[in-house]
């Protein structure tokens, strides 16, 4: 009887009547390549698969090598390609890019592939004045706002003295006024009860 089947099983496997079984997505492609060396940064990066990619499920992010992301919003399907834009990159060095899918067999998929780029950051903005007009200028600034803070402490010390004066004077006229019956002593002695005068 086992014999039977296995001669069964093998026969429809011959013919080709056992159903395939599907392969999850296998990343085919990348726009930069894996690996590439970039002179330029690259606008968006485009991962494509050996099969559609479902909708809704796709994610990409791009970390650069301090771990700041620079994916620029949601990921894009068409088809077997998932896009998603990158911000101005502004420092060279090496990127990696992670990405998660939904295969078309239902089962997820994630993998990396990274690039490095060489002299192609960003820009940082130059200021707007150079030379000795800015040093002159920053140097006038600092000296403005140290004047103004020295006015202000000078300011601030006269007003102190003023109302110190005025409360000086202030206490002075409130000061206790002494009547002249507390500045001499009474002749009228008080009579003790029972002392009369004496004959």
């Amino acid at each position: 009887m086992r014999r039977l089947v296995t001669v069964l099983l093998l026969a429809c496997a011959a013919l080709g009547i056992a159903p395939p079984a599907q392969a999850h997505n296998v990343l085919i492609s990348s726009d930069p390549k894996d690996g590439a060396a970039l002179s330029a940064p690259p606008q968006q990066i485009t991962l494509v698969f050996d099969q559609p990619v479902r909708q809704g499920y796709a994610q990409i992010g791009v970390t650069g090598a301090d771990g700041s992301a620079w994916a620029d919003g949601a990921a894009t399907v068409a088809a077997e390609r998932v896009t998603v834009k990158v911000k101005p990159l502004t420092a060279d060095g090496a990127y990696v890019v992670g990405y998660r899918i939904l295969s078309a067999d239902g089962h997820p998929v994630t993998g990396k592939i990274d690039f490095t780029l060489a002299g192609g950051g960003a820009p940082a903005p130059a200021p707007q004045e150079t030379g000795a007009g800015t040093d002159a200028g920053a140097a006038a600034a600092e000296a403005a706002a140290n004047g103004g803070a020295g006015m202000a402490v000078v300011w601030i010390v006269a007003a102190l003295l003023v109302l110190a004066a005025g409360t000086a004077v202030a206490l002075r006229r409130a000061g206790p006024r002494t009547s002249p019956d507390d500045q001499g002593g009474s002749d009228d002695a008080p009579v003790r009860p029972g002392e009369g005068a004496r004959a």
